[in-house]
């Protein structure tokens, strides 16, 4: 039969087959199975990043049409593997997973070829797990049926070489593979197409060897779909679920081919919690499906995976010359190619994994280095009110204590003891405040009588930080100008005649929109200077700061530094002498109805320090 040319030259170029190998059929002996892809192995290839909160699985769903005896080309495969690996670095990559049917009729000369095709890989070291499709192997068995050309070339002799391998079963069919990745390890079984009940109990005591790892199941057969979008379990596919899916907290995520068009669906587990199962292939789609990838990539610091499917195949051709069918292939943007996944993965994985909290610090982890204030609010019952004029010791040492203020019209449990507090907290409360423009006017915090602070001026710079978190309702309550920390005073207190002398001498506190905000009459100038930051989330917990290095001052929240931060050096802090308050501001000396939240550990220092160190501590 003729040969296709430029199948051949692409081959040949790559090294991916041999004078006697031609169009899936050989002339001349094979390499030994144990051998093939191991000829050149790249020894200074960049390793994932295992600490990034990023990083991506690959997916490669059925090939079989590429190694179809005569009628296969096995060129689109080649190019996503390459791919892969050019942008290995990039996206992160941390184990490409084949979901099975690698080759149409499993004869040896097919998967001889598809075994140099991944030797792209191997010489890359990149590291990948492969699993048997009923078209790789007799259908009509389980994972007992013995030697088979897939073993071959795809058995255990090949996995023991990959840097993620874990280990197998005895048949050879059946692996699991270890990566790390976001600071922690991971699981991926990579199960036969038709795994006997001795492969569950294994992939059982694999899941009870690596307790706290989140596990991915990748098999062939285990869910269908329809065009409609519905997605449901396989006859077998309900074996899986059944005997080893439902009762494994562990397994969060499914993952196979077989059938198509993909799909996906959330099943719960005995333990109540989701597993998102997806069946992902494209052997129906133009020319064998091209290559097809699917790119899963975490992302543990927004909890979402976002998955995006490509054919880097015909992503390679010039685009001038992609025919019809290619130029609606090179990338599938449908709802069921392209989505996000929202999963909270510490909440996820809770059953098996918990989050160890950080304990409580006491005051001597936070204090020293300057500071001149620390106010932490553990002293009473969860949700009791704070007694007007309840004295809050300052832990510094250097007397400014506070006591609890009622604004006009305020009631006693406007100000209230909680356990709420940020994570990263000293200490295990805070004080929550329910005022706010359209609410109740509440209670404030205030500096007792001749405390230090009121009189200082920070001519060395100053740093000043707290714990804070907005109720989902802000909004609906009304935000405009809420204090945080305030001075009582105005500007013109301290004579000032510049620009806003009205307000407060100093104000770290929130704008209509809940942007953060640090407003200044510093010592030398005789207007206000506003440092700016954005938008804080309700419902979250946040750490805020502002620190001054005897001439700027910026802003942080969660130890970042923000952008709005003014440029004019505004060192020091004017003074009126007067008290400063905690969840209250003022314009012209009136107190505004209050803070609408919970405020948490607050520290003041008299000289700049790191803003992450109150957090760490």
């Amino acid at each position: 039969m003729e040969q296709n040319p430029s199948r051949r030259g692409f081959l040949q170029g790559a090294g991916l087959v041999g004078a006697g190998m031609v169009s899936g059929v050989t002339t001349g002996a094979l390499l030994p199975a144990a051998t093939l892809a191991w000829q050149r192995v790249d020894a200074d290839e960049p390793a994932p990043d295992t600490g990034s909160p990023r990083f991506t699985l690959a997916v490669i769903p059925d090939t079989q049409y590429l190694f179809d005896g005569e009628r296969g080309d096995s060129a689109p495969l080649a190019a996503t593997l390459r791919w892969l690996v050019a942008h290995r670095a990039e996206r992160n990559i941390v184990l490409t997973a084949h979901l099975g049917d690698i080759v149409e009729n499993g004869a040896a000369a097919e998967l001889a070829e598809a075994g140099r095709v991944f030797g792209i890989l191997d010489r890359h070291r990149m590291p990948y797990s492969v699993l048997a499709g009923n078209h790789d192997v007799d259908a009509s068995t389980t994972d007992q049926r013995g030697p088979s050309p897939y073993l071959e070339v795809f058995g255990p002799h090949r996995s023991r070489r990959l840097p993620t391998y874990g280990g197998g079963t005895p048949d050879g069919y059946n692996t699991y593979h270890v990566f790390t990745a976001a600071g922690r390890e991971w699981l991926l079984l990579a199960l036969d197409w038709r795994p006997s009940d001795g492969t569950l109990d294994w992939a059982r005591s694999v899941l009870a060897a690596h307790p706290t790892s989140p596990a991915i199941l990748t098999t062939h057969d285990l869910a269908d779909a329809d065009h409609a979008g519905a997605t449901w379990l396989s006859g077998h596919g309900q074996r899986l679920w059944d005997r080893l899916v439902r009762d494994s907290d562990q397994i969060f995520l499914t993952l196979n081919g077989h059938y198509w068009p993909p799909g996906r669906t959330v099943l719960r587990n005995s333990a109540g919690r989701d597993v998102q199962v997806h069946i992902t292939n494209y052997q129906d789609r133009y020319y064998g499906g091209g290559g097809m990838l699917r790119l899963y990539s975490f992302d543990l610091a927004r909890n979402t995976i976002d998955v995006e499917t490509l054919s880097p195949w015909i992503l390679g051709q010039p685009a001038q010359r992609r025919n019809v069918l290619a130029r609606r292939e090179v990338e599938l943007t449908d709802p069921a190619n392209r989505f996000s996944l929202a999963i909270d993965f510490a909440d996820r994985f809770a059953g098996f994994a918990p989050v160890a909290r950080r304990a409580p610090r006491g005051p001597a982890a936070v204090v020293g280095d300057g500071v001149v204030a620390y106010w932490r609010f553990d002293q009473g019952r969860d949700g009791a009110a704070v007694p007007d004029g309840h004295r809050i010791e300052d832990l510094s040492g250097r007397g400014n204590h506070l006591t609890r203020l009622s604004l006009p019209g305020g009631r006693p449990e406007a100000l209230r003891w909680s356990t709420e507090h940020h994570d990263d907290q000293p200490a295990h409360a805070s004080l929550f405040f329910s005022g706010g423009r359209r609410a109740t006017p509440g209670g404030c915090l205030g500096t007792v009588d001749g405390a230090p602070l009121n009189a200082a001026t920070f001519g060395h710079g100053y740093t000043i930080e707290a714990f804070v978190k907005l109720p989902a309702d802000v909004r609906q309550i009304g935000s405009a100008g809420m204090g945080i920390l305030s001075r009582y005073g105005t500007g013109r207190d301290a004579g000032k005649t510049g620009a806003d002398p009205a307000e407060p001498t100093a104000l770290l506190g929130l704008s209509a929109g809940m942007a953060l905000k640090w407003a200044v009459f510093p010592v030398e100038l005789d207007g206000i200077v506003a440092n700016w930051g954005h938008e804080l989330t309700a419902g979250e917990w946040f750490h805020v700061a502002v620190v001054n290095d005897g001439r700027l001052s910026t802003l942080y929240v969660d130890g970042a530094r923000l952008l709005r931060n003014p440029s004019v050096a505004a060192s020091g802090l004017a003074a009126s002498g007067d008290s400063w308050l905690v969840g209250a501001d003022h314009r012209d000396r009136i107190l505004r109805p209050g803070f609408y939240g919970w405020i948490g550990d607050i520290r003041i220092a008299d000289r700049p320090l790191p803003v992450d160190r109150f957090l760490r501590a």
